[in-house]
């Protein structure tokens, strides 16, 4: 082939890329992501035309309390546009401020600083009500709603259990273990104990005595997806009133909003983004170059992930992987690293079982992928902890680069992904099952790369 040159954000800076060997490199881009209308006109769109539901002003009445769950700062959700409109239809139905609570639903996230509360809501909602942060470890907080037929022990913060009516908020995009974000996540694992919380992550995992992972349990999937349909019986527990979700693009505009009943209006929003911002590729490559997008995508290994799922979902088994992430904060968990101690997935899985920790989940999958493909990563951490990860280092792209392709064939592909952190790319296969586990139809037309 002749040479091609690409340019690849990394961390903060751009990392000139040259392709030299196999087939032309084919590059992954999503598709347009055109925002059409403003946020607030597509916000109060969506809150006019509720799917499967009554307006949300027609569900209040005077002398109700409402909470509005929302997400944390983790989350990019738009909610500094969208909850202000959504207070203000709250207010216009007779619902006055004093009897609105925001609930962050931070899961077992860290509590949200006065500064990202400001950034949540937005400095003039801000001002009139003061959100409060879930603390899924405060039992004397907590109300017990009852045991779900997976197990999971449901128990959700009392300000939202007290509540008259409940409105769940949030964005959808793809989950690598639930699917997708948004809709029931805002209880499970957002409003939920630790214990519930560790209890329906666990379903990554086969029930005992079995042992592996969950093959059901994948991005971008929804019926049978075991973990999906315990936090959907542990939503159906609280059963919220309404839902609010939006899709986000990266440049945080609001790209569609859906409203109304939480179950029909999330598995909407998770058509509409299949449809509209998946892309299906039809064979797997040899090589997969990603980049997370740069910084803040690849601020920390954690975050990183994301990027590398999604190389790894289009990667031949055996295959070869370059990933560029900078990683200047390091791996963003401080015991992140020391899960790395296993020789097999057997033994991680058994510790993790016994031990379970979320980022230990992530470190799981992290183990998986670099036993099953070659992956190559250039950042700033430490080489011989990249080595732990059970990946190989590399200072520079070039060197990863000779270093991959040296143990490739002569025609091998190569896919080139810019944005691995915001796009979902999946082969065919993939996303004929996720459109049915959906939708219970098979798609007609998805968007290819061949």
């Amino acid at each position: 082939m002749n040479s091609q040159r690409l340019a690849l954000k990394y961390g903060r800076k751009a990392i000139q890329a040259r392709l030299t060997r196999g087939h032309k490199p084919k590059t992954l881009l999503p598709p347009p992501r055109e925002a059409g209308d403003n946020g607030p006109a597509i916000i109060r769109n969506a809150l006019a035309n509720p799917i499967e539901s009554p307006r949300l002003s027609d569900i209040v009445t005077a002398g109700d309390k409402v909470v509005v769950v929302a997400s944390d700062c983790t989350r990019m959700t738009a909610s500094d546009v969208f909850l202000p409109l959504l207070v203000d239809d709250l207010n216009r139905a007779g619902i006055p401020d004093r009897d609105i609570a925001i609930v962050i639903a931070l899961g077992i996230h860290r509590s949200q600083t006065e500064e990202e509360h400001r950034s949540l809501l937005g400095d003039a909602l801000y001002t009139r009500i003061r959100p409060v942060d879930h603390d899924a470890r405060d039992s004397g907080n907590l109300v017990f709603y009852g045991t779900t037929s997976r197990g999971t022990e449901v128990a959700v913060n009392r300000i939202v259990a007290e509540a008259d009516k409940v409105v769940l908020t949030g964005a959808v995009s793809p989950h690598y273990f639930a699917g997708f974000g948004g809709g029931r996540k805002s209880v499970m694992p957002g409003v939920c104990s630790l214990k519930a919380n560790l209890q329906s992550h666990l379903l990554v995992f086969n029930p005992s005595p079995q042992r592996g992972r969950n093959p059901a349990v994948r991005v971008a999937r929804l019926a049978g997806n075991p973990v999906h349909e315990d936090m959907l019986e542990a939503a159906r527990m609280v059963s919220p009133h309404f839902m609010l979700n939006t899709i986000v693009g990266t440049d945080k505009n609001i790209l569609a909003a859906f409203a109304g009943n939480p179950i029909a209006a999330h598995e909407a929003a998770c058509k509409h983004y299949l449809e509209n911002f998946a892309v299906a590729v039809t064979v797997r490559a040899d090589l997969t170059i990603v980049s997370c997008g740069g910084y803040p995508k690849d601020v920390n290994f954690i975050q990183a992930h994301k990027a590398i799922h999604t190389a790894y979902s289009v990667t031949k088994p055996g295959g070869w992987m370059i990933v560029l992430a900078a990683c200047s904060d390091g791996f963003g968990y401080p015991g992140f690293l020391e899960w790395f101690q296993f020789d097999t997935a057997a033994e991680f899985e058994e510790s993790l079982r016994a031990n379970y920790e979320i980022y230990g989940q992530t470190a799981y999958a992290t183990f998986e992928k670099a036993t099953s493909v070659n992956i190559v990563l250039v950042s700033e951490l430490e080489p011989a902890h990249v080595q732990q990860m059970n990946m190989r280092t590399a200072a520079t792209f070039e060197e990863a680069y000779h270093l991959a392709t040296k143990n490739l064939p002569v025609d091998f592909e190569t896919y080139v992904i810019p944005d691995g952190a915001s796009t979902l790319f999946l082969t065919t296969d993939e996303y004929t099952a996720s459109f049915e586990s959906i939708t219970g139809e098979r798609e007609s037309e998805a968007r290819e790369i061949s």
